[in-house]
This record gives structure tokens, C-alpha cells and sequence, in this order.
């Protein structure tokens, strides 16, 4: 009788011989390696999942991930589009996660411009699940990347909250100390008062002055004077950090100080005052920042034609559309953004648009790509499209930022066909492009 019973368990018995691993067990095992950063035995593993139905989205997760993490990026989205094909649909969850690792590898790169390029790409993503990635950046060993990381930080909620990033206040870079307390000055949290006061006395001026004016936003008023009275020294450097600071505190009494600073004859004290004013809002500024258009150094100008766009300045709109014609491409490029701001029709600046993109110089078609950012898609994606297809990465760099910042779901395509781009930067900024756009709430 045991005999038959045990002759009839083996008949209908369908579950793993002893010792064989089941397609459950591979899953846990492939999950395991992919924590462990283990992507080439994550690969392994998949390989045999890809071809059990039931794990296959699954399975198709890890093998796009791991692809993405060994920066094999066109890999990576070939077999995510593979995914797509066979679910019959885009999984926008799927891909933003995908995007955001595709940027990580990069941090770590030895190159300073992947790294900014990867960094500046988190930049991009408004949520605070990008927050981790930025601590692990405070480790960089450059300082200007570092300060990229804290402005990053800076601008997320959780970042903000962040010990490591207010324990950025002790970092060896002035530049990185300076980030930290504009964005705690923004941030209105008045418990970081007794953080800042310390850097009133800080071995670097420029960084006591920044402390002075993220205190004043704090409610400090009393800090006023510190930053006026910096506005007024010889030193070059700490008159501009001053004239910016008033800029960032938005305090009107600071108006007479950056008009004087825009007869400063260093021209980077003029750029300082007028980019300040601009920040300042008050509609008086434009008549002190038109005549700039007219100044002999082309980087004023170009602040100028930026500022006045930001100043929603429609009164300079002549001025502006008379600076497309400029002796200097530089300040055409600016007067575009300026115009785009201001939202001037596109015919206005499509001559001037194609007249830069045919030019040899690749910092002024990135400067042109930028500068459509302040467009309608409709008008501009088309022309973004075009310098995805640049044969320099850093047009191609502008274009995908500007449009991740101008565009919709309606552009997806085109960037994830940049990220398969030979370039990493222009692969970390695609997908941070990416990544924005779904983090966004789908167009009604």
C-alpha cells in the first residue's frame, strides 16, 4: 500500500527535484547581487529568468539596471524597450528609475566633467529621492563639484533637513561653505541661526559676508549693515560677493548700491550689480540695465539681455530685438533668451537662431540650446532635436537639459535615443531629462 501511494505522490508531484534551484530562488539571488553591486553576476543570474514568463518584468528590471550601472547605457534602454514591447506599454515608473541609474555610475567617474555632468544631471530630478546620491557626493574630492552637490541638496526639502549637508558648513572649499548658507538663508528655517552665526567669522570674507546675508533672510535684519559695508571695499572679489548677496536677500535699501556698482569699471562688478538687480525685481531696474546693451565689454551685455528678460521687461523689448543683430554672437544668443522670457513670438529670433546654429564656435550653439529653454515647446523642440544631433557633446549637452526643462512626455523618444549617445555627459544629462519630466505630474 506504501508503494502505491508513493508511486502516485511521484505522478502528480511538479515542484523542484532536491537540489534544484527554483526560479524564485534565482530572483532573491539576482536581487542579492544587484544590492551587493555585483552587476555582472546580477546578468548571469537574469539570463535564466528572462525566459520564465512569470519573472520576466522582473527579471527584465535587473538586466537594465545592472546594463545601465556598467555604463553600457544603449544596452541598457534596447533592453528596456524590449520590456515596453512585450508589456504593449511605456512604464514611466520603470523608466525614471532606469534613467537615474544610468546617471550614478558616472559620479564616480575620474574625469571632473563626467562627474559635474552626472552631478548636474541629479541637479535636474526635483525629488527627494535623489537626496543620498548628493550626500555620497559631499565626499568629492574637488571643491567646485562639491558645491555643485550642495546647491543640489540645497534646492530639495530633505537635502535642506540633511545633516551631512549642514555639515557642509565646516567643508575646507569657501565656495562650498557660500552654497550652504544661500540655500539655509532661502530656506526659512530659523533653526539653523545658531549653525550660521559661526561664519560671521569665517578666515574668508566673502563666506562672512554670504553668513551676514543668509542670516538677514532669517530675520535678522541686523546683518544688513555687514553686507553694505562690503559693497564699499576695494577688494574686487568681496564687492561682487556683496553686490550678489543683496541680489539674493532682496532688499531694496541695496537698489542705490547696485546702480553704483553698475559704473564700476571692473566688469565683472557690472555683470554682478546687473544680475542682482534682476534678482532684486523692482521695475526701475530696467531703465539703469538698458543702456548696458550698449557697453563696450560683450559679457555685461549678455548679463544685461539675460537680466532684462528675467525682469519680464517688455519695455526692452526693442532694445533687445535690436541686440539680435550685436557685433557679438554671445550677446545675439543672450538677447534670444531674453526675448524668449519675455515671450516674444519665435519668428522674432528663429533668423538669429539659425544664423548661430551654423556657426563653428560649439560654446555658442550650447549658449543658442540654452537659451531655447525659455521657449514654447512647440516652437522649440524641433530646433532642440536638431542639436541632438550636434557633432560636439557640448551642444548636444545643452540641448538635452533644455529639453527636459521645456518639454513634455512628447519628448521622451528623443532623449532616450540620447542616451545612447557615444558621449556620457550627454547620456547622464539625457537621462536626468528624463527623470524630470516623470517626475511630473502627466499634462491634463
Amino acid at each position: 500500500m506504501t508503494g502505491i501511494l508513493l508511486g502516485v505522490f511521484t505522478l502528480v508531484w511538479t515542484g523542484p527535484v532536491a537540489g534544484e534551484v527554483t526560479s524564485q530562488q534565482r530572483l532573491e539571488k539576482a536581487e542579492e547581487a544587484f544590492a551587493q553591486e555585483d552587476f555582472p553576476k546580477t546578468l548571469e543570474i537574469v539570463a535564466f529568468l528572462l525566459k520564465d514568463s512569470k519573472y520576466f518584468k522582473q527579471a527584465s528590471r535587473l538586466k537594465w539596471l545592472s546594463l545601465v550601472r556598467l555604463r553600457k547605457t544603449s544596452e541598457g534602454v534596447k533592453a528596456y524597450d524590449q520590456l515596453v514591447n512585450a508589456l504593449g506599454q511605456e512604464d514611466e515608473a520603470l523608466l525614471r528609475e532606469m534613467a537615474i541609474h544610468a546617471i550614478l555610475p558616472f559620479r564616480t567617474d575620474m574625469r571632473e566633467q563626467v562627474r559635474a555632468a552626472a552631478y548636474s544631471a541629479l541637479k535636474e530630478i526635483p525629488s527627494d529621492d535623489v537626496v543620498p546620491y548628493f550626500e555620497e557626493g559631499l565626499n568629492d574630492g574637488n571643491g567646485m563639484i562639491r558645491a555643485l552637490v550642495a546647491e543640489g541638496l540645497g534646492n530639495l526639502p530633505a537635502g535642506l533637513r540633511s545633516k551631512r549637508f549642514r555639515g557642509a558648513l565646516e567643508d575646507r572649499a569657501g565656495l562650498v561653505r557660500i552654497t550652504v548658507l544661500k540655500a539655509l538663508g532661502r530656506s526659512g528655517d530659523k533653526t539653523a541661526i545658531p549653525l550660521i552665526k559661526p561664519l560671521l567669522q569665517d578666515e574668508q570674507e566673502v563666506v562672512q559676508v554670504a553668513a551676514a546675508a543668509a542670516l538677514y533672510r532669517l530675520g535678522q535684519t541686523k546683518y544688513w549693515a555687514r553686507i553694505r559695508k562690503a559693497a564699499h571695499v576695494r577688494e574686487g572679489y568681496e564687492r561682487g560677493s556683496a553686490l550678489r548677496m543683496i541680489g539674493e536677500i532682496g532688499e531694496p535699501r541695496g537698489f542705490p548700491l547696485l546702480k553704483e556698482g553698475l559704473l564700476d569699471k571692473q566688469p565683472s562688478i557690472r555683470a554682478a550689480a546687473v544680475a542682482s538687480l534682476g534678482k532684486l525685481g523692482l521695475s526701475k531696474s530696467v531703465s539703469a540695465i538698458v543702456p548696458l546693451l550698449s557697453e563696450p565689454i560683450p559679457a555685461v551685455r549678455s548679463v544685461a539681455a539675460v537680466t532684462l528678460g528675467t525682469l519680464r521687461a517688455e519695455k526692452a523689448i526693442p532694445v533687445l530685438t535690436k541686440a539680435l543683430r550685436d557685433d557679438n554672437m554671445g550677446v545675439r544668443a543672450a538677447a534670444i533668451a531674453g526675448l524668449l522670457q519675455l515671450g516674444s513670438p519665435f519668428r522674432t529670433v528663429a533668423g538669429t537662431v539659425r544664423e548661430l546654429m551654423g556657426q563653428q564656435n560649439p560654446a555658442l550653439r550650447s549658449s543658442v540650446a540654452k537659451a531655447l529653454a525659455h521657449g514654447r515647446a512647440r516652437d522649440v523642440v524641433g530646433t532642440l532635436t536638431l542639436f541632438l544631433n550636434d557633432p560636439v557633446p557640448k551642444p548636444r549637452i545643452s540641448a538635452a537639459r533644455s529639453l527636459g526643462r521645456v518639454g513634455g512626455r512628447d519628448v521622451i523618444p528623443q532623449l532616450k535615443r540620447a542616451m545612447k549617445d557615444p558621449d556620457e555627459p550627454v547620456r547622464a544629462t539625457a537621462a536626468g531629462a528624463i527623470a524630470r519630466i516623470l517626475s511630473q505630474p502627466p499634462e491634463i
